[in-house]
């Protein structure tokens, strides 16, 4: 796991609220038949892209959490300063993966406030998502902000510190989506239709990438 350089203090990258984006991209695509973190969506692999939202946020340090083919994913981030890191669990479930990441943010950050986890398959993730996230999280003040969609909350999503043992206790396929719409009193939303849109299967991908 190679470090990114730290920011300069005149970083956007710093402010009075600090956080971290976990990018997971470590399942096996297999409605897919093929790595979609590889699929290139207007020029750029999914994983590329959702590297770079991140990285255009004000978000410290982003962290993407590799499994399957993670020999092919890993040479696309070797320019990115970003922490990529491998969950060797990884077949046992996205759980896996969130500790993987939690933990990594905790080992580069003791003073860091709250972490994004995001996936890499959703075309509508941007740093302005990021922003509205951050906004809303310090308009309502709750440790929990998550994007609705669809008539349900998911990721991305942001969670205060303060929920990093629970997201660190998932296990098997249980992701960040259980913590989001388990308690309403600490969770607060962001309409983001866009969001809907993951690449699971190939008419997904087809969908959004017309030949």
């Amino acid at each position: 796991m190679a470090d990114p350089a730290k920011p300069s203090a005149s970083s956007p990258h710093l402010g009075a609220f600090r956080f971290g984006v976990i990018v997971l991209a470590a399942g096996a695509s297999t409605r897919m038949g093929q790595p979609k973190q590889l699929l290139p969506l207007a020029g750029q692999p999914l994983v590329v892209r959702a590297v770079e939202a991140a990285l255009a946020s004000s978000a410290w340090p982003v962290i993407v959490v590799l499994g399957a083919s993670a020999d092919l994913i890993r040479p696309l981030l070797a320019k990115h300063p970003v922490l990529v890191v491998e969950n060797p669990a990884w077949a046992e479930g996205m759980a896996s993966s969130l500790r993987t990441g939690i933990a990594t943010l905790q080992q580069f950050s003791r003073s860091v406030d709250g972490a994004i986890i995001a996936l890499c398959d959703q075309p509508g993730f941007s740093a302005d998502v990021i922003r509205r996230l951050i906004s809303r999280q310090q308009e309502t003040g709750r440790s929990i902000v998550a994007a609705h969609y669809e008539g349900r909350n998911g990721v991305p999503a942001l969670f205060l510190r303060q929920h990093f043992a629970a997201l660190a206790a998932l296990t098997g396929e249980e992701g960040a989506r259980t913590l989001v719409n388990r308690s309403t009193s600490e969770v607060a939303t962001v309409d983001l239709p866009a969001l809907a849109v993951d690449l699971d299967t190939p008419a997904d991908y087809a969908a959004q990438n017309p030949v």
